[in-house]
């Protein structure tokens, strides 16, 4: 078994808790984990749960490293928590969400942090954080690994690749591997490989049972393949708490890594045009973005297993508008990876996002309605993102998945960022111009996209049930029935139990 460290790069806030935040009482929150209940309950099905404690490393409000510990990575969003539990082994997690209905006390689950409404956190309630089950047990004859839902997707990608293999992550490291995978997950490797969730072929969850009770249960093709589905694209925070997750992993020795920039967005037409007509059919090796600030155009491409003689002369059509700068890196993935990820002290504290999927190429009209906020952006940090999609994405794995977007030409999201990091309040006088303009901005594009992605969701966004997984709801819904029929997990946007 390889245990991991962490890695978080996150340091101590100056922020500190307000004064008398989640100061809500409750037992079985002391040191010593004294007993939340008189006496041992016994749930529906006839489960029956001991008093439960809490267990692990836990944080409360009068710790010193309570005031970062319940800050996310979206630092526009500020909640107080009565507790966080950071689960050291799965038992820890049983013991919280136990806890939790045993004192009828709100729960939310996370791991990377990255919620980017917020979702993971609460006030007075629970946080559940599996951010430190970092262990990775990867079998590489049989090309299969397991690995604790707390690993981020730097160290996925990074321990993976010291044994010459891959799973498909997202490009920002510091997001955790399990929400992303849960969620759908895509990045340079999604056309070679597919989603991450593609990749998925078991999970340990723990759920909720009876009326007050919490079990471990194995969700693989042979067992709970119900489960298994719903976790392929709809899994985060809406059946249970993952605390393992199951890949099969492809073998990825050698990348060609190109970044090619265009000074100003005078070219935005000849770039965006060229890209969303060659990147979403070119070789399924090939992965690509393309990032629009109010100053510059970047594309980013990722040549899986190929030369950068091959890589340049599948991305000719696009270098070829304008005179971007080039540079072309080959390498180990987990080193290419590494080396161009920004550190997140450096990145904006406030983000806001819209995500859509567009299944045809934007007219002229649509890349001039880019052009044209992108040079009103509020901050240079601010920007148009899109990936390609196509090939590996096309295909549904063994099982299928509740992801719905699959015949997409390419995703995007405008988004905002402001503020300086670490500073509560930072960028307040900045926060209604930009919440105005990515609001505005994914208004004017909605003529030309469907659809949305529910790792970027939107709390006011209108039909989300559909826009996230299409014609899947209802059977997320009977899954959600089948295994949560007390709606224990639930936020803003989570998935409601069919009724009876």
């Amino acid at each position: 078994m390889q245990t991991m460290q962490d890695f978080s790069r996150r340091g101590m806030l100056k922020a500190t808790a307000a004064a008398g935040a989640g100061a809500v009482a409750l037992p079985g929150i002391t040191a010593a984990g004294a007993p939340g209940a008189s006496a041992a309950t016994r749930g529906a099905d006839g489960a029956t749960c001991e008093p439960a404690r809490l267990t692990g490393r836990i944080v409360r409000p009068n710790d010193p490293n309570y005031a970062s510990s319940s800050l996310g990575w979206d630092e526009l969003f500020v909640h107080y928590p009565l507790v966080i539990v950071y689960a050291q082994n799965t038992q820890d997690v049983v013991n919280a969400l136990t806890w939790a209905r045993q004192h009828d006390v709100a729960l939310r689950v996370r791991s990377g942090g990255h919620s980017l409404e917020g979702w993971s956190n609460v006030d007075n309630g629970i946080v559940i954080d599996v951010s430190e089950l970092k262990s990775a047990h990867i079998d590489t004859a049989a090309r299969i690994a397991t690995v604790g839902a707390g690993l981020n997707q730097l160290e996925a990608v990074t321990t993976l690749a010291k044994k010459n293999l891959a799973v498909t992550t997202g490009t920002e490291g510091s997001v955790g591997l399990s929400g992303a995978t849960l969620g759908g997950g895509f990045g340079f490797l999604t056309r070679y490989l597919g989603m991450a969730c593609d990749s998925l072929i078991g999970a340990e969850i723990v759920v909720a049972e009876g009326a007050d009770c919490a079990k471990v249960i194995r969700a693989d093709l042979k067992n709970h393949s119900d489960l298994l589905w719903a976790l392929r694209g709809a899994g985060n925070g809406n059946f249970g708490i993952a605390t393992s997750l199951t890949y099969k992993v492809a073998p990825l020795k050698s990348v060609t890594y190109v970044q090619a920039t265009w000074e100003g967005i005078g070219d935005l037409h000849g770039v965006f045009d060229t890209w969303q007509r060659t990147a979403p059919v070119a070789d399924d090796r090939l992965g690509t973005q393309v990032e629009i600030h109010r100053n510059q155009i970047l594309l980013f491409a990722v040549l899986a297993e190929g030369t950068p003689a091959e890589a340049k002369k599948l991305l000719a059509p696009i270098l070829s508008v304008g005179s971007p700068d080039v540079s072309v890196q080959v390498g180990n993935w987990g080193e290419v990876y590494a080396g161009f990820q920004i550190p997140t002290e450096v990145e904006p504290a406030n983000w806001k996002f819209f995500s859509q999927f567009t299944d045809e190429p934007f007219p002229r009209e649509a890349i001039s309605v880019i052009a044209s906020f992108m040079r009103d952006a509020p901050t240079d940090d601010s920007n148009f993102f899109t990936q390609a999609f196509g090939g590996a994405v096309r295909k549904s794995p063994r099982g299928g998945t509740a992801f719905p977007h699959r015949d997409a030409l390419f995703y995007s999201e405008p988004g905002a960022g402001w503020g300086t990091r670490g500073e509560p309040g930072s960028g307040d006088e900045l926060t209604a111009q930009a919440q105005t303009w990515i609001a505005e901005f994914s208004q004017a594009l909605r003529p030309y996209v469907n659809g949305a992605y529910v790792n970027v969701p939107n709390v006011g966004m209108q039909e989300w049930e559909t826009a996230y997984w299409g014609s899947n709801f209802d059977r997320l819904r009977k899954v959600k029935a089948q295994y949560d029929p007390r709606n224990v997990f639930q936020y803003e946007q989570s998935i409601p139990p069919a009724s009876c």
